[in-house]
């Protein structure tokens, strides 16, 4: 996949996330932040020349940006992305959970996707 390819499948993600979210599947829509945020994370390691799809090569590179840009907001989307994956395995989160960490999500992949090629 190209890198803009990355970064589209992010944005379509995070819209399926909200239309799951309105029609009450908060496992899919968990899962689908989740892929927003590893898109995101993918597209921009791709633009650096930075193979890996694993999740402890997302996790690296989003703790790199994290550091490299002097943003602690990158590291906490991440973690917050991480735990909407966890979440559709273990259905774990409540109705508040989602209203409050929702946005943190969308506004990592964003930020992910507006970072300059090199930092």
């Amino acid at each position: 996949m190209l890198t803009q390819e990355h970064a589209q499948t992010a944005r379509e993600f995070l819209e399926a996330s909200n239309r799951e979210f309105d029609a009450g599947d908060h496992l899919q829509a968990s899962e689908k932040l989740w892929g927003a945020a590893a898109h995101a994370l993918m597209a921009a390691m791709q633009e650096r020349g930075i193979s890996g799809n694993s999740h402890r090569a997302l996790r690296f590179h989003a703790e790199k940006l994290a550091r490299e840009y002097g943003d602690p907001n990158i590291r906490l989307g991440f973690h917050i992305a991480d735990k909407f994956h966890r979440n559709f395995c273990n259905d774990f989160m409540d109705e508040g959970e989602y209203d409050l960490d929702r946005p943190i999500v969308h506004d990592f992949v964003e930020r992910v996707l507006s970072l300059p090629a090199q930092g």
